[in-house]
């Protein structure tokens, strides 16, 4: 830190930013005044703001409700050699986010109440990032009995799922959409066929016919979602889709969006951009999953984020070891650190490209995830939580995963320029990290 932060609930003005707020149809110059950890007013003249406000000039900057993330995996307890609450949670500062919805495969899993307040302690001791534990589906994970999912929400479950690990029991999947009407909660699907998927490491195609590797074929997402979103319809309950990787994927979860049903869908940064070519180097940083696919998916699932078939980018978050990372491709676990250029390679290759406006963008990463989580999150509306997010949109950098806030430093996106980078990450008022001429602080 080379200048004085404030201190905690001092009001906060944030003067001159282009202030981009979806929910509320915001996207201008203005300014931004923060009061006792919530947004007090948008454009308060000066006699409005206390005499004591600490000052942050945000000229060409863009100014963002915080980043909500639909689905990261933080590991703890159990797996903390690939990542803490606490390492998870400064990453995701550092990229812009200030909600992450935490996966459920920590060790023991999310099954039980302790399980989900432990976790919540955790983070709230740290003071960081908001953290919401996704509760399992099955017990155990195991996808053979229901777990107590009402025990789950009772204790501070923000919705359910065994994702990454995909759900094959079919009964419990159609039981469980019927339940969580009930509690008004919804299922996040990780939609994969396993029998097909088995032992795949990378997209099914002319590539890994060439290369010589087992695929995971479309054919493995395409029969999943099918399924997912006709059990959706069928219950009327709340489904999430991801996330999701294939054309065909989009076809139907666009089909069934015309007919009415309310499922959602989201798509991480590396399928946008990445395709299996990046395989051709049998380098595991690009095992990632949902695996990149060929060009022609990642076209189509550009412009179903364009469209709105697609609702949510969300980081795809899966950190692992460097000892495990490190072994041959074949061996190697998916996975990858993606919370620290979420942003970034979104501003890169869906804004600078006219892909997406900087509107449609926010909306992907903060205020449809708000609202498919139904978290208080999402908008710089007068009253809402002073989560925002700060973004220099011009800013070129190298990703570098060495200097990862992480403890994983795998990244696809290793070595590729990126533009955009976040200066402040404001939670709950509390200016929690600020970046200065290539330098970090987590507050």
């Amino acid at each position: 830190m080379s200048r004085p932060t404030p201190t905690l609930l001092q009001p906060i003005v944030i003067d001159g930013g282009r202030i981009v707020d979806p929910a509320n149809g915001v996207d201008r110059i203005g300014r931004l005044l923060i009061i006792e950890g919530r947004i007090a007013e948008l454009d308060p003249c000066d006699g409005d703001c206390p005499g004591d406000a600490y000052w942050i000039d945000a000229q060409q900057r863009v100014v963002a409700p915080g980043l909500v993330d639909l689905g990261a995996e933080l590991r703890q307890p159990g797996r903390e050699e690939d990542e803490t609450i606490q390492t998870g949670s400064n990453a995701a500062l550092a990229g812009g986010f200030t909600s992450v919805l935490c996966c459920s495969n920590t060790n023991p899993v999310i099954d039980s109440a302790a399980a989900v307040e432990l976790v919540t302690q955790i983070a709230q001791r740290l003071g960081g990032v908001r953290v919401y534990p996704i509760g399992c589906l099955s017990k155990g994970r195991e996808a053979a009995q229901m777990a107590e999912l009402a025990i789950l929400a009772e204790a501070g479950a923000i919705g359910f799922s065994d994702s990454p690990r995909a759900m094959p029991n079919d009964a419990l999947l159609k039981r469980a959409l019927d339940y969580c009407r009930m509690l008004d909660l919804p299922i996040f699907d990780r939609p994969e066929v396993p029998g097909l998927a088995e032992g795949g490491i990378m997209h099914d195609g002319q590539v890994s016919l060439v290369l010589g590797l087992k695929g995971l074929p479309t054919e493995a997402e395409d029969l999943a979602v099918a399924r997912d979103v006709r059990l959706a319809e069928a219950t009327k309950g709340r489904l999430h889709v991801g996330p999701v990787s294939t054309m065909g994927a989009i076809d139907m979860i666009g089909r069934v969006k015309s007919r009415g049903v309310p499922i959602s869908a989201s798509v991480c940064p590396q399928n946008l951009h990445g395709s299996d070519a990046l395989l051709r180097s049998f380098d595991s940083r690009f095992k990632v999953h949902p695996p990149m696919r060929s060009p022609a998916h990642v076209e189509s699932l550009q412009q179903a984020v364009a469209d709105g078939t697609i609702d949510a980018i969300q980081s795809g978050h899966m950190p692992r070891a460097r000892e495990k990372k490190g072994n041959d491709l074949d061996l190697a676990p998916f996975g990858a650190a993606t919370l620290e250029t979420t942003l970034a390679a979104t501003l890169t290759d869906m804004i600078r490209t006219d892909i997406l406006s900087w509107s449609r963008a926010i909306e992907c990463l903060s205020t449809n995830p708000a609202r498919i989580a139904k978290l208080d999150a999402g908008t710089l509306g007068k009253g809402a939580p002073a989560d925002v997010t700060l973004i220099d949109p011009d800013a070129a950098w190298t990703v570098r995963p060495s200097e990862f806030l992480s403890r994983c430093q795998s990244s696809p996106m290793e070595d590729r320029e990126l533009f955009g980078r976040v200066t402040h990450t404001i939670v709950g008022g509390r200016l929690l990290f600020v970046r200065v001429e290539e330098s970090t602080a987590v507050v």
